[in-house]
């Protein structure tokens, strides 16, 4: 199977903090996105998540969202907050898994990563931001499941 094929399970992770979600211009396809990617072969989906927010922004999270607590075999992971299925290319799928998570630590960008447009950025920022809808949407439900968390 070529690289750029098939169906892959990817993660996206909508961090919340202080009324604003982290985000970032994604070179590639020159769009806002949450940090994401793919999840690497044996990883687990959580560890996936962790692991890409931090590559791409340098901050560490804890997700948020149901998880059992009641039991410690087998080991209990954090519910999607939701999965769909992204059309890619011809022949290209992403089955993402997207998460909501809060910064453990530090919260500033460092200046490394600043270079690749990341940032947090609030509901009036995004319309300039030109950030579309379906990104928005995850947006909007992160901060509201968060506020009340």
């Amino acid at each position: 199977m070529e690289e750029h094929s098939g169906r892959h399970f990817t993660v996206a992770v909508f961090v919340v903090w202080d009324g604003k979600v982290l985000l970032h211009l994604h070179r590639k396809l020159g769009m806002w996105l949450p940090p994401g990617g793919h999840i690497e072969e044996n990883e687990l989906p959580d560890d996936a998540a962790v692991r890409e927010v931090l590559e791409e922004t340098g901050l560490e999270v804890g997700l948020v969202g149901e998880k059992r607590d009641d039991v410690d075999d087998p080991v209990q992971l954090h519910r999607p907050a939701g999965v769909q299925l992204e059309n890619i290319g011809p022949g290209h799928q992403h089955i993402d898994l997207i998460y909501f998570a809060r910064p453990e630590g530090a919260v500033e960008i460092e200046e490394s990563f600043g270079e690749d447009k990341v940032g947090w950025y609030g509901p009036e920022e995004w319309d300039g931001m030109e950030v579309n809808a379906e990104v928005r949407g995850w947006c909007e439900m992160a901060l509201d499941a968060l506020a009340a968390d």
